[in-house]
């Protein structure tokens, strides 16, 4: 379930959203200031911040760049001001997008959409799955659930490239020149090495190796 904070001081309009979130499926927080809003957005972790530009406290230009400095939510400027300044105002401070009050909600609910489709969209950019493995690619960490497989510079590069590669068999020699470099004196056996060391943190007891190995040619993560 997505969570969504309203920072709005109009509170029958805050009210009004809440439930037609709540109707759709989120979960809501609100705030009635500046100061409280800011607040919300940098202790709770939410996936998107609905923030009114005129705000008592702390207005909502201030409150976005303060966010912007330490968090990426999705930000949806709400506000009575249409001006094209005010617009470039609130985008310009961090904001994703921009709704003028009155709205209807299915343009809000759309809106909403779209920006979740972009975060995942660029997210799935960098997450490589295999079986009940995920990789994240930025991040450089490798997960079963919520577990971490913890992973040397050199295992991690190793199962990237296979994982990148799925039913692909890989020498040993295209994977020493790609791992470990075109220059390298090290010998393919140490290929093998690394190997095993991957098959000993991410292979599950009493099932198959994920990592097959393929005679007389090499690797291949096969699904």
């Amino acid at each position: 379930m997505k969570k969504i904070l309203i920072i709005e001081d109009e509170v029958d309009l805050s009210k009004f959203i809440r439930l037609e979130l709540e109707y759709e499926g989120y979960d809501v927080i609100v705030a009635y200031d500046g100061r409280e809003g800011l607040e919300k957005a940098l202790s709770e972790e939410v996936d998107l911040i609905l923030l009114d530009l005129m705000l008592p406290g702390l207005n909502g230009i201030e409150v976005c760049r303060r966010i912007r400095s330490s968090k990426d939510t999705p930000i949806i400027m709400i506000t009575a001001r249409d001006s094209v300044l005010d617009r470039i105002s609130g985008l310009d401070s961090g904001a994703d997008d921009y709704i003028s009050k009155p709205f209807q909600i299915e343009e809000l609910l759309a809106r909403m959409r779209a920006i979740f489709r972009r975060v995942e969209n660029r997210h799935s950019h960098h997450k490589l799955t295999f079986k009940d493995l995920e990789m994240d690619t930025e991040a450089r960490t490798v997960k079963r659930g919520n577990e971490i497989i913890e992973l040397t510079k050199k295992e991690f590069d190793l199962l990237l490239l296979l994982m990148k590669n799925v039913n692909r068999v890989l020498t040993r020699e295209v994977l020493l020149e790609k791992v470990w470099g075109y220059d390298t004196s090290i010998e393919t056996n140490i290929v093998d090495v690394y190997i095993s060391y991957l098959r000993a943190k991410i292979d599950l007891e009493d099932h198959d190796s994920y990592i097959q190995t393929v005679r007389g040619s090499g690797y291949v993560l096969r699904k």
